[in-house]
């Protein structure tokens, strides 16, 4: 059984018998809208439409690809306020996030990518530094049909962008959305259309689980999955099965390490920033914080203050905070911070429900905390600070690494050589200095976590680079003989001659072993 966003959190469900998902607004409980459970039947068909529009796309200059995906571009930031609303309404995030962190996003991606693109995804020839008569190029040709899983917490900007990659690089695309927000996937598939771009070559699977399995069974040549780190485990094994090539982003537990020279202002509203937009929904939001004992308590009390200030309700409205996405969450996150306070913690404000209507959480800020507590080393995905004390810098890095996960991290030092060194030995996908959250929105950098927050890399040259089956071409710069010396039948003459050339050119000390290092 599938899960979608029911009225007023009393649960989710799939309408098995008519084969249906229900959308709900989780602010609010409206229904949105409905979209079919699609077999694997219908899966396989678009994945069989989107491999025959391919071929012709993949023919076309990659110039003209990407001009027809400024068109989408385009297309994206004329509705852009459409976009944006479904956005709101479905996710239940303010509208504000809804622009900021899906669309502008999304329509950078695709200028950067159709900008760059010609660039990266051109033959590149190799310096061959041995084999001199020989000529070799590195091409770039595309996978074929791009099979795309995508979650619930950014449905707009997370599958567009491996959408946009896929496509620029003359891969056909089949989007299977969360079944928690399908319309708005639908709504890009809509603005695809308006723009012009060729039929079936990017379609839209609605439904559950099943219908993600099947996408995978359905014959595509590359995976990539969003997601829990659990069900991420399930769709690399599929993929290896099968041989799938795959980019896995899954959970991530970023910490926080906040120095005793920090800005603490800024220290302070990055920390409340990164833990509550998207109501703490981000993979790569602030999950726990690990603060020096020289700042601690000046941190605390301004997170707090901070955390107070915030505003929550319709996200339609003018607010900081909108709803919980999927109902489950709230369980989760009473779950966290029961254990927490059981153990000590202190609950320094919010932690349950506010009186009102819909699906909504309240900012939680705990403190006093420690990794004997299941809120500092399970992933939140919800709207909870846990801040710890920590001695210094070797503790906090000790504790940074002390997880499972490393999507992203964040240092806050005004000594930024101090931010670097400890940057450098927290192991993330990502660490930033002074910021938060922000990398994501950094087009030309590779985005993707370490341990069990999965592998590849999606944005940057990475991502367009990954969408394709890299090919070495071999020729000649001087026309060989008929018979080649080091073919059939060998010949002593040339093991003993290899035999001295090993030697000249490779043993320490000698004049080929001096030359290379002087032009290598």
């Amino acid at each position: 059984m599938g899960w979608i966003t029911q009225a007023r959190g009393e649960g989710t469900q799939v309408d098995a018998p008519q084969g249906t998902i229900r959308s709900y607004a989780p602010a609010t409980g409206e229904l949105l809208g409905e979209v079919p459970v699609m077999d694997a039947e219908r899966v396989r068909d678009a994945v069989a439409r989107a491999r025959r529009a391919q071929e012709a796309w993949a023919l076309l200059p990659i110039e003209e690809r990407c001009e027809r995906i400024r068109r989408f571009r385009d297309e994206i930031v004329r509705r852009a306020d459409e976009v944006v609303e479904l956005i709101a309404r479905e996710c239940g995030k303010p509208k504000a996030e809804a622009l900021t962190h899906e669309v502008f996003i999304t329509a950078d991606l695709a200028t950067w990518y159709a900008r760059e693109a010609p660039r990266i995804l051109a033959p590149r020839e190799l310096d061959l530094h041995l084999l001199k008569h020989r000529r070799a190029e590195v091409l770039y040709a595309p996978r074929g049909v791009v099979g795309i899983i995508s979650p619930w917490n950014f449905p707009f900007v997370i599958p567009m962008g491996d959408v946009l990659a896929a496509l620029v690089a003359g891969n056909g695309v089949v989007l299977k959305p969360s079944e928690v927000t399908p319309l708005i996937a639908l709504k890009a598939k809509e603005l695809y259309d308006a723009a012009g771009l060729p039929d079936d070559l990017f379609s839209v699977v609605t439904g559950d689980g099943k219908t993600g399995a099947a996408l995978i069974d359905a014959g595509v040549d590359k995976v990539v999955f969003t997601g829990g780190v659990e069900t991420g485990r399930k769709v690399a094994a599929a993929c290896g099965e099968r041989l799938i090539e795959a980019t896995m982003e899954l959970g991530g537990k970023a910490p926080v390490i906040v120095c005793d020279d920090a800005d603490l202002e800024r220290a302070a509203r990055a920390v409340v920033f990164g833990g509550f937009a998207n109501s703490g929904q981000v993979c790569i939001g602030v999950e726990r914080v690990y603060a020096q004992g020289g700042i601690y308590d000046r941190l605390v009390e301004r997170v707090v203050a901070l955390t107070r200030e915030l505003r929550q309700g319709d996200p339609l409205g003018d607010v900081d905070l909108g709803a919980i996405i999927f109902p489950p969450q709230i369980d989760n996150a009473t779950r966290l911070i029961e254990d927490a306070v059981s153990r000590g913690a202190q609950l320094r404000c919010g932690g349950g429900r506010p009186d009102r209507e819909g699906q909504f959480f309240e900012p939680t800020v705990l403190t006093g905390c420690g990794h004997d507590m299941a809120v500092m080393r399970e992933e939140i995905f919800g709207p909870i600070v846990p801040i710890m004390r920590v001695t210094d810098d070797e503790e906090a890095i000790a504790l940074a690494n002390d997880s499972h996960l490393g999507l992203a991290a964040y240092v806050f030092s005004a000594d930024r050589e101090r931010a670097r060194a400890i940057a450098e030995r927290v192991r993330a996908g990502m660490v930033l200095v002074n910021d938060v959250v922000i990398g994501y929105a950094v087009s030309e950098a590779p985005f993707g976590g370490v341990k069990a927050s999965g592998y590849g890399k999606i944005h940057g040259a990475e991502s367009l680079r990954g969408m394709c089956e890299a090919k070495h071409l071999g020729t000649e710069r001087i026309p060989m003989p008929a018979r080649d010396p080091f073919w059939f039948p060998y010949q002593p003459a040339m093991v003993s001659g290899m035999r001295r050339a090993l030697r000249a050119v490779y043993a320490r000390g000698t004049l080929g072993e001096r030359i290379g290092r002087l032009f290598g």
